[in-house]
């Protein structure tokens, strides 16, 4: 679960990365750096678990780090609205994953997974917060999103 969850917060800081790299010096830039320092933050708590856990993070790592950059540069290039459109729909598909975590983690021992509870439920809510911000700057108004949700349902 914990590789998982870094693979996944890995891949959102390298789509974050790309996005800033086409997006960063224009007015959506300061929006996209806000979203980005706080995958920056999950990143570091995810890094931070697997060492606590003697957790190898996955060696599907290289590939993350290529096509999230690809990923969000691409989406950039279509502007603003076409950045939004994929950070809602991979913030929403992260938050559907967290969402799942907590209620296995619930149905196991919530007593023994208090901490990791908490940070979940933290962190699958900055995502529902970048997801929210996606809708709020017209992210649905670029066809693109419903590419990346098919393409996020097969990845």
């Amino acid at each position: 679960m914990m590789r998982v969850d870094h693979a996944g917060e890995y891949g959102a800081n390298r789509i974050y990365a790309g996005q800033m790299a086409v997006l960063g010096r224009t007015q959506t830039g300061p929006l996209i750096q806000h979203m980005w320092d706080q995958e920056k933050r999950h990143l570091a708590k995810f890094n931070e678990i697997l060492a606590e856990n003697r957790v190898r993070p996955t060696f599907l790592l290289p590939l993350w780090n290529i096509s999230g950059f690809l990923l969000g540069a691409s989406s950039a290039l279509l502007g603003k609205e076409g950045a939004m459109a994929c950070t809602v729909a991979v913030e929403e598909s992260i938050s559907e994953h967290y969402n799942s975590q907590i209620r296995a983690l619930m149905e196991q021992d919530p007593d023994r997974y208090t901490e990791l509870l908490q940070v979940i439920k933290e962190f699958r809510d900055e995502e529902m917060e970048h997801h929210d911000t996606g809708l709020e700057q017209n992210a649905e108004s670029v066809s693109i999103c419903l590419f990346v949700l098919f393409l996020f349902q097969y990845v």
